[in-house]
């Protein structure tokens, strides 16, 4: 990930601007309120590891399809040009299924939009949950961002491994991560979202993370 604009922006001791877009678990469903959403946090927690002014757009709107979101991308663009975009996506696709052709030519679209502008793109997949109904479906979709990411060269954050790898190591931490609907992430899920996506931003924002960190990966961290 091309991270030279943040870096740029640090240098001269101006505002970082972070576009997170997404569905639900981006708005923050699930959470106590909405300073618990992973946006929030993580803004709070880029500001104290920089030390600098942080800003990061919560733009997320519950139940959207990747087609729904590309569109509101390309206007959030048009209008005012971020740093960097998260863009959690994929998971209503998954839960419907449709066109897996469709659903990464819309994903490649999106990356393309920004980076035509020069800014940077972190993508985050799908949550793991344990009533997923179709779990092949499911995880083709999950495998659809791992591969469009890496033909496009942009970072994944793998929600679904870390949340999964939860599930393996005890099902009560998986649980403790989750909200009442046991699907969406609750506080404490959010919290460790917005640590990890941090800690992995704050790396690949010095020359040697950006060098050695071609992706923000996703450990266990309960």
């Amino acid at each position: 990930m091309d991270v030279a604009r943040i870096g740029a922006r640090l240098r001269r001791h101006e505002a970082v601007r972070i576009l997170a877009i997404g569905s639900s678990s981006t708005q923050g469903i699930g959470a106590s309120t909405p300073a618990f959403s992973y946006p929030a946090q993580l803004e709070s927690n880029l500001g104290r590891l920089w030390k600098h002014a942080v800003h990061v757009e919560n733009a997320g709107r519950a139940g959207e399809t990747i087609s729904e979101t590309v569109g509101r991308l390309e206007a959030s663009l048009g209008s005012g040009a971020p740093d960097l975009v998260i863009w959690q996506v994929g998971t209503n696709d998954a839960v419907n299924g449709g066109d897996e052709g469709q659903f990464s030519a819309l994903l490649k679209r999106g990356i393309d939009a920004a980076q035509a502008l020069g800014i940077a793109v972190l993508l985050v997949d799908q949550q793991y949950y344990p009533a997923i109904e179709d779990l092949g479906q499911y995880e083709r979709f999950v495998s659809l961002v791992g591969a469009t990411a890496s033909a496009e060269q942009v970072p994944v954050f793998s929600r679904y491994r870390l949340m999964k790898t939860w599930s393996e190591q005890a099902p009560d931490l998986l649980a403790s991560m989750l909200s009442a609907d046991g699907f969406h992430m609750g506080d404490r899920g959010y919290d460790c979202m917005a640590q990890l996506l941090a800690d992995g931003l704050v790396a690949m924002a010095t020359p040697a993370g950006a060098a050695s960190r071609p992706a923000v990966t996703a450990a266990a961290h309960p």
